[in-house]
């Protein structure tokens, strides 16, 4: 499997219950494709959010075995893919 990485930028914030709604809607469609043999794995999610709290987005880290899996996962899950790139080498940051 590859390691992706996932800009959904968001057209309107939305509240956390609509995130958690998101994810568990996500969830259920990865198991779907997994039951396709369809190798992907969500590994993690970093939310955006503005000076209200409000979720405006998320990066999400997957591990796939093509980006058209990653695809296929955001478009049954009404997710929203805004760019979708492999995963380079990580730099390090202060320590």
């Amino acid at each position: 499997m590859k390691d992706y990485l996932i800009l959904r930028d968001l057209p309107e914030p939305i509240s956390r219950d609509d995130l958690h709604a998101a994810a568990e809607k996500s969830g259920e469609t990865l198991e779907e494709l997994r039951d396709e043999d369809v190798d992907i794995r969500w590994v993690d999610s970093e939310v955006l959010t503005n000076d209200d709290g409000e979720v405006t987005g998320t990066f999400c880290h997957y591990k796939a075995e093509s980006e058209d899996a990653v695809r296929e996962h955001a478009e049954r899950a009404g997710l929203p893919a805004t760019r979708i790139d492999r995963q380079g080498e990580p730099l390090a940051g202060e320590d």
